[in-house]
């Protein structure tokens, strides 16, 4: 549903505001490392999240990301769907069609319309900072 950069966007951010909130900023290869992904790959969509005004970022000796408490009570998982595939996810076809609307749908229109605005409600109303939670008290993971 999602693309793999907005996985990984997903992952880097909440990783991010869960280390902020215990006062620790993160560099690059402790981001990558601790969301398994490629590191360049990782910059990329770091660089992404930063211009978009999720994260803030620090360069030097002691610089690395962050996305304050404040922050990330704010930043719905919406902003980062929005900063790294724009709204695609809320127009696509369910069958990969081109073209697909109400004048014109694709046998899975209906359904999947449904599944779009669930998603939308969903992504709209949830949190970085909701998603820290399970982090530390250890019932999430983002990393296998």
């Amino acid at each position: 549903m999602f693309s793999k950069t907005c996985e990984y966007a997903f992952r880097a951010t909440i990783l991010i505001a869960t280390a902020s909130a215990a006062g620790e900023r993160l560099g690059l290869d402790a981001i990558s490392e601790r969301t398994d992904s490629p590191k360049a790959f990782t910059a990329k969509v770091l660089q992404q999240l930063t211009r978009a005004g999720i994260l803030l970022s620090q360069k030097g000796p002691h610089g690395g990301f962050d996305l304050p408490p404040l922050m990330a009570k704010r930043v719905k998982l919406s902003h980062i769907v929005k900063a790294i595939d724009d709204d695609t996810v809320y127009r696509g076809c369910g069958m990969g069609l081109k073209a697909c609307n109400a004048m014109k749908p694709c046998p899975l229109h209906d359904h999947f319309e449904k599944i779009r605005n669930d998603l939308r409600t969903m992504l709209e109303s949830t949190t970085v900072q909701s998603l820290t939670v399970g982090l530390e008290n250890g019932a999430t993971y983002l990393k296998r």
